[in-house]
């Protein structure tokens, strides 16, 4: 399983960014997806996922913010950030947990004017 996240960059605050998660060598379209995050001395978090049938669960600080979607014919997980704040910047991270856990390798998003 081959995890390949993109679409990260630097992003003044108040401004949006979407990032993609190609999936390759997995049952995509059965499998949840998720998105986390982790800021330079925090713990990684879940930021938001999304089921086989298109269930979304989003953390707190990210509700009405964050849209995560997936487009199984292009095994692809998006997520559309906006309104983005410095406590938004982190690393992020695409993660599923089909059959064992993977992970991508990671995409830097900062948040700075």
């Amino acid at each position: 399983v081959q995890l390949q996240a993109s679409g990260g960059g630097l992003v003044q605050p108040g401004g949006s960014l979407r990032l993609s998660c190609k999936a390759s060598g997995m049952n995509f379209s059965s499998a949840t997806m998720a998105w986390y995050r982790q800021a330079p001395g925090k713990q990684r978090e879940l930021v938001a996922n999304i089921t086989s049938s298109g269930t979304t669960n989003y953390a707190d600080s990210v509700k009405g913010r964050f849209t995560i979607s997936r487009d199984n014919a292009r095994r692809l997980v998006r997520l559309q950030m906006s309104d983005l704040s410095p406590e938004d910047a982190a690393v992020y991270y695409c993660n599923t947990n089909w059959r064992r856990t993977f992970w991508g390798q990671g995409t830097q998003v900062t948040v700075s004017s």
